[in-house]
């Protein structure tokens, strides 16, 4: 009789290099067949995490979308807007405050999810995906003016989501890249381009 599967389990995990925001890890595991095997990843130096903000101007439910330069790419991506969690820092405070900070708006943290896989083949980063309303009535975000970080190239893009098909097509024949939860999100709104 042969033996019944077992759940995989790490067994050890060595680090093979280390930079200032990443590390690359050699994991150790037992298959569920307990055969012996060996992965490698990319992981966040502190592991705090990350959240990732899907922001709707209200009342024209207009998407507020991010054009960042991505060095790991060499290239533009258009993503939604997104921030490490500051260590004592609730992920819902996260959002509103990296909101801020990348696209000058202020909004208000209509939903936040659990912690979601990144690229569960190549990293054990994890996600926290947060839905947040911008009042576009409000003073404070007629004229948004960002504030990013040093180093970081950001264009805040506003696009209602009759024009993403259009939008997105001409942004990729410019050589932009979409980001993958961006392709999903626009997929769950029924756009296709």
């Amino acid at each position: 009789m042969s033996e019944s599967p077992r759940r995989p389990r790490q067994t050890g995990r060595t680090v093979l290099a280390a930079g200032r925001f990443l590390h690359l890890d050699r994991i150790e595991y037992r298959d569920r067949h307990g055969q012996p095997r060996q992965w490698e990843a990319a992981m966040r130096t502190n592991n705090q995490g990350a959240v990732l903000m899907i922001p709707v101007l209200r009342p024209s439910g207009r998407l507020v979308i991010l054009r960042q330069y991505r060095a790991p790419l060499d290239a533009y991506v258009l993503e939604f807007p997104a921030g490490l969690i500051d260590p004592g820092e609730s992920p819902a405070v996260t959002a509103v405050r990296e909101l801020h900070e990348e696209t000058g708006y202020t909004g208000t943290l209509r939903w936040i999810g659990r912690p979601a896989s990144s690229s569960a083949g190549m990293t054990g980063e994890t996600v926290i995906l947060a839905l947040l309303d911008i009042d576009e009535t409000l003073p404070e975000n007629r004229h948004p003016v960002p504030s990013p970080e040093a180093g970081e190239d950001l264009e805040t893009l506003v696009v209602a989501p009759a024009e993403l098909p259009g939008f997105l097509r001409a942004r990729e024949a410019e050589g932009m890249i979409v980001d993958s939860r961006a392709v999903a999100y626009f997929m769950g709104l029924g756009v296709v381009w």
